[in-house]
């Protein structure tokens, strides 16, 4: 008695054994079966779409910022940012008066009160000088008195230098004083008292420095002396000068100032009066 053979056609097992057409088609192109499901990947996961972000503006990423050497700069260079940058500060002022005198620098001291002590007293002088010859007060000539007096030591215009004499005392002085145009005002007294000086120089001969005979120079010379220093020191901040840079700071324009009083005086005695006051002076007189 034969056994018949076992029919093996489960529909189950069948469907299990015989191969997908995914398999089928992976079998013709590699040539081998698939024994995982990853090995076909495009047939277990979605395919990707065309809209996949390739750029840093698709990606939401920030553009690289420079760094300290980039761009061919040098290396020891200060980086050199695109965007917005803090401006640097401004400097402070450093050449203010009053943030020098906040800081003690540039002190004066008694020096601008010493100035205007001494612009006082020497325009004062020639204030009370030029009102006697011009009014005739303190017991002086008055302008008739000093025309006269000009005329017989030997000026050549006893009236214009009067008034020149007269101007340059009351005109100069008061100026002086007041601190106003402080190197005309002392130019002006300085040629007018060289003029007074070699006035009286000339009327003997030797040197008449003695302050106890009528022709002595020895006030003059004072007053010449100062009226040159105040030129070159300037009037100080007690005047109406003080803004002035010739006030506190004079410098070349002051000296120069100086060259052309003594330049007006030297000509103004030569043309009105003539002759040379230095004649007759030994080295020991």
């Amino acid at each position: 008695m034969t056994e018949k053979p076992k029919d093996t056609s489960d529909p189950s097992a069948a469907q299990r054994s015989a191969p997908s057409s995914a398999e089928q088609s992976a079998v013709s192109s590699t040539g081998r079966g698939v024994s995982s499901p990853f090995d076909s990947p495009t047939e277990q996961f979605p395919r990707l779409s065309k809209d996949v972000p390739r750029t840093d503006d698709e990606l939401g990423l920030d553009p690289d910022v420079p760094s300290v050497g980039a761009g061919g700069t040098a290396p020891d260079a200060p980086p050199a940012y695109a965007y917005a940058s803090i401006p640097p500060a401004a400097n402070a002022p450093t050449d203010t008066g009053r943030l020098r005198r906040r800081n003690g620098e540039n002190r004066r001291g008694t020096l601008d009160f010493g100035l205007f002590l001494l612009r006082l007293i020497v325009g004062g002088t020639f204030i009370y000088h030029g009102l006697q010859k011009l009014t005739g007060w303190f017991h002086g000539p008055g302008l008739d008195g000093t025309r006269d007096m000009m005329e017989k030591g030997g000026w050549d215009h006893p009236t214009v230098s009067a008034i020149l004499v007269t101007i340059g005392e009351v005109g100069g002085g008061a100026l002086l004083v007041l601190g106003f145009a402080t190197p005309l005002a002392a130019g002006a007294v300085l040629a007018v008292i060289l003029d007074a000086w070699a006035w009286k120089q000339g009327m003997i001969p030797g040197f008449q420095y003695k302050a106890s005979v009528p022709t002595g120079v020895e006030m003059e010379s004072i007053l010449a002396g100062v009226s040159a220093v105040i030129i070159l020191t300037g009037p100080g901040r007690w005047a109406l000068d003080r803004n002035r840079g010739w006030a506190t700071r004079p410098f070349a324009g002051s000296f120069v100032v100086l060259l052309l009083a003594v330049a007006a005086a030297a000509l103004t005695y030569w043309y009105l009066h003539g002759g040379n006051p230095l004649t007759g002076i030994g080295p020991f007189d």
